[in-house]
């Protein structure tokens, strides 16, 4: 079974004023071992390139580099798995195309598609989002804890949790059944950017989730 990192930082160009590359070495300086590379706005050689990149950078550490719905992306970069959102190529199909050996996980928003997840081969399933979040145009529906905690009650593979998870809040979301927290926003506090100058302390943030979940 895929032993999951209890934090799963994840990369977002727009909210950080950084490439995706320097925010996934400051992710790794800091201690983060599984990084999601994410960004729906890229083109497919943006997005390559930028993979690309990344994929040398934990490879170099031994971390685990997952890439968000491209599965043609990961597969042309040697990433270590995707993940998918419900309107993406099933999990089955990514399977076909990236192998056995390589790891797929996939987020659900309510229990109907988490018991569907159950019977793919994904190697880990996402719920959420837990609170609210700001990181989607149209978000689904905040499950809370409840949903993580019955999720963990059917999961038979790693649960991970995503959606509003702060520092403070991490702990409760792990005590509730998740093995792990996947976070967006956290990481990037400013949010807004004005100052085109000014790029946040992803490191100082991930070595404070990381430090909560110890």
């Amino acid at each position: 079974m895929f032993q999951i990192p209890k934090l799963y930082p994840i990369t977002d160009c727009q909210l950080s004023n950084c490439s995706h590359e320097e925010i996934v070495q400051m992710m790794l300086a800091a201690g983060a071992r599984l990084i999601q590379l994410r960004d729906k706005d890229a083109s497919a050689k943006e997005m390559l390139d930028a993979a690309r990149a990344c994929v040398k950078l934990t490879r170099e550490v031994g971390a685990t580099l997952i890439i968000n719905d491209r599965v043609d992306v990961a597969l042309t970069c040697g990433a270590d798995g995707v993940h998918l959102g419900q309107e993406d190529l099933s999990v089955e199909e990514a399977r076909e195309i990236l192998g056995d050996d390589k790891i797929i996980g996939i987020s659900t928003h309510n229990l109907d598609q988490f018991n569907a997840a159950l019977e793919t081969s994904a190697n880990y399933i996402a719920v959420g989002p837990v609170f609210s979040t700001t990181t989607k145009e149209n978000p689904d529906p905040v499950v809370g804890l409840e949903l993580v905690r019955e999720a963990k009650r059917l999961a038979d593979r790693p649960l991970v949790a995503i959606g509003g998870i702060s520092v403070e809040r991490a702990l409760s979301v792990i005590a509730a059944g998740a093995d792990s927290v996947a976070v967006i926003s956290a990481l990037y506090p400013f949010g807004d950017i004005r100052d085109f100058f000014t790029k946040p302390d992803i490191g100082g943030r991930v070595r404070a989730f990381l430090e909560a979940l110890a």
